[in-house]
């Protein structure tokens, strides 16, 4: 199984970040070393059947989720109010 090689909060953030509108896949590649694809297969292996048509609904076509289909002068992975000081 793809996601064997992590560690079970590894594969939560993968998820995590996959979930996020405004994370790019390429933003989890720089971090995982996961292609779009992989992404994708990680998501069918550890979600919920319906969770994961859920999930393939939203992402399939957002242009925030591909760095190439991104305006250009949007440089970060993340909304600057996500992180919060808290």
């Amino acid at each position: 199984m793809l996601g064997d090689g992590f560690a079970a909060a590894d594969i939560s953030r993968i998820i995590e970040m996959a979930w996020e509108d405004r994370t790019p896949f390429e933003a989890i590649e720089n971090t995982y070393g996961l292609s779009e694809s992989q992404v994708i297969q990680l998501m069918r292996q550890q979600l919920k059947t319906t969770a994961f048509k859920r999930w393939r609904a939203r992402v399939s076509g957002r242009v925030t989720k591909h760095q190439a289909k991104r305006p250009k002068e949007v440089l970060r992975a993340y909304c600057s109010t996500q992180y919060k000081q808290r």
